[in-house]
């Protein structure tokens, strides 16, 4: 991943600092424009140069597959990297309404004070969501993230996404409309934050019948090869015949806002991790991942870590393995931690770097 360093490397060099433009927030210093391109063939991208926390960003992957925007699923698998964000649409629907309080037969209407960051996250993980003081006229609950991430993947405007582009990637490979997109504007007042990455785009690649061929050696098979011909059209009668893969499956990724030492890791590793089980459910082979990245930054009190970071040798990249079948939306909503096996991940040790989400210092 040494590309991963070459991007930070550029901010220091090339990076101007500005303020961060959201309230409570240090200033940045960035770049307009960076990309990282990731042949999966090469080993699975996951950042060597720090421990990294593969399981969250599996379970992270999944809840927004899912559809889910509550951080209920993400707190009971130990995954906080919404905890802030959730907190602070919490205080913000918090100061919408009154609140009532049930009181024996009596019921007081009263503003109340607003649960503190870790009350918040206590009452969640015990699962009382729904006994808890919630708003009047308002469907919140603790937890709640408003329409992000999984609710635009699921159901923008009425339109499951993820459903549209396996079916189309069966019906209709090369189609240029093989897109999930998160940057719906008419959403934006019922998000805790807008989508940073935005824009996913899949792409296939044809696989020459030399590539089918050497597939066909890869694989045990019950029956004989038949092969009479080293014609093109008659390897690939044989591949299809033993359903090999006639595709390739690139994906592009459009990411408008990059906390580049703590967001960006995940963000590459789970954007491959996606173009692995959309290959697997459409027999495809997942070839290229390749990450964009708008306002690249590093936040001023990241930029210690950062430097530490560059003093590491990245270390060969681990393998990744799906042991699920894969064949429709279904089976990818039923995958569970267990299905995903990391293979010889070695790493140098954990960087602490502090989250920034807008929450004011006390």
């Amino acid at each position: 991943m040494k590309q991963y360093l070459d991007v930070l490397q550029k901010i220091l060099d090339e990076g101007v600092e500005k303020e961060s433009g959201r309230a409570n927030m240090p200033n940045t210093i960035g770049i307009s424009k960076a990309d990282i391109s990731m042949n999966l063939a090469d080993g699975f991208p996951l950042l060597t140069t720090k421990k990294m926390y593969f399981k969250g960003i599996v379970h992270e992957l999944l809840w927004f597959l899912r559809g889910e925007t509550n951080i209920k699923y993400l707190v009971d698998n130990n995954v906080n990297i919404w905890n802030g964000d959730a907190y602070r649409w919490y205080l913000q629907e918090h100061t919408k309404y009154i609140v009532y309080i049930p009181d024996g037969n009596e019921v007081k209407w009263d503003f109340i004070t607003a649960y503190t960051m870790e009350e918040f996250i206590e009452i969640i993980k015990k699962g009382d969501i729904e006994n808890s003081i919630t708003a009047v006229n308002s469907n919140y609950k603790l937890g709640d993230l408003g329409k992000v991430y999984g609710y635009q993947w699921r159901n923008q405007n009425g339109v499951d996404q993820v459903q549209e582009v396996l079916d189309g990637l069966k019906s209709n490979p090369y189609s240029r409309y093989h897109i999930i997109d998160g940057w719906n504007k008419a959403d934006f007042k019922d998000m805790a934050l807008p989508p940073c990455h935005l824009l996913y785009q899949f792409i296939v690649r044809p696989l020459s019948a030399e590539d089918r061929w050497d597939l066909m050696q890869n694989v045990e098979w019950n029956k004989p090869l038949n092969q009479t011909s080293t014609d093109d059209s008659e390897i690939n009668r044989i591949c299809d015949e033993y359903n090999i893969p006639k595709f390739y499956l690139d994906l592009n990724m459009y990411q408008r806002s990059v906390d580049t030492p703590l967001g960006c890791p995940y963000n590459l590793t789970s954007m491959s991790l996606l173009l692995m089980i959309f290959a697997k459910v459409n027999n495809m082979i997942a070839g290229v991942a390749t990450w964009i990245g708008g306002d690249t930054h590093i936040y001023i009190n990241q930029l210690d870590g950062v430097k530490e970071q560059l003093s590491r040798k990245p270390m060969k990249l681990p393998k990744m393995e799906i042991n699920k079948e894969l064949n429709c939306l279904d089976d990818i909503l039923a995958l569970t931690i267990d299905n995903f096996k990391l293979i010889d991940y070695n790493s140098h040790p954990t960087i602490k770097f502090e989250l920034s989400v807008g929450l004011k210092k006390v």
